[in-house]
């Protein structure tokens, strides 16, 4: 990490590499349920589009992901690099959650991502489908938090 909270590296241009180190801290972050701290890596004046939501800042996002993970519980994520180009990554990803009545889903989706000269993520787009699963499909299992380094990825799982 950046000794300046306003660099957010790796930096674009991105390469093959360094698109797929931005994609797991994404991950990573997003895997740990932390609103206030996963909204750092947005800029300040941010786009989303979320499913049919549309997000206009990073207070906004914030607000976003505290609904989101309230309501989608042990939520366990897998990203994987789509395509990238000099400030843009596009991104494929599933997760599994259950709602609040015990129900389990995986989630499949496509994220369109546009970075600043800073990191930040100034661009999201997101596509998203809900498959409902029963406990039994789960693929995910890993332990709440960080996706073990060893855990198989969508493509390993066939997803």
């Amino acid at each position: 990490m950046s000794a300046n909270p306003n660099v957010r590296p790796p930096l674009p241009p991105f390469t093959r590499e360094t698109a797929i180190q931005k994609i797991r801290l994404a991950e990573d972050g997003w895997n740990g349920r932390d609103p206030a701290k996963v909204a750092l890596a947005y800029s300040v004046d941010t786009k989303w589009r979320n499913r049919a939501e549309f997000i206009k800042n990073r207070d906004e996002a914030q607000a976003f992901l505290a609904r989101k993970w309230a309501k989608e519980l042990d939520y366990r994520l897998i990203k994987e690099l789509w395509a990238f180009t000099d400030n843009r990554i596009a991104v494929r990803y599933a997760y599994e959650w259950h709602d609040d009545a015990g129900n389990w889903f995986r989630s499949y989706g496509n994220e369109n991502w546009e970075f600043g000269e800073d990191g930040l993520m100034k661009v999201r787009h997101a596509c998203i489908n809900d498959l409902p699963i029963k406990e039994s499909e789960r693929k995910f299992h890993w332990p709440l938090g960080r996706r073990p380094d060893d855990h198989p990825g969508l493509s390993e799982l066939g997803l």
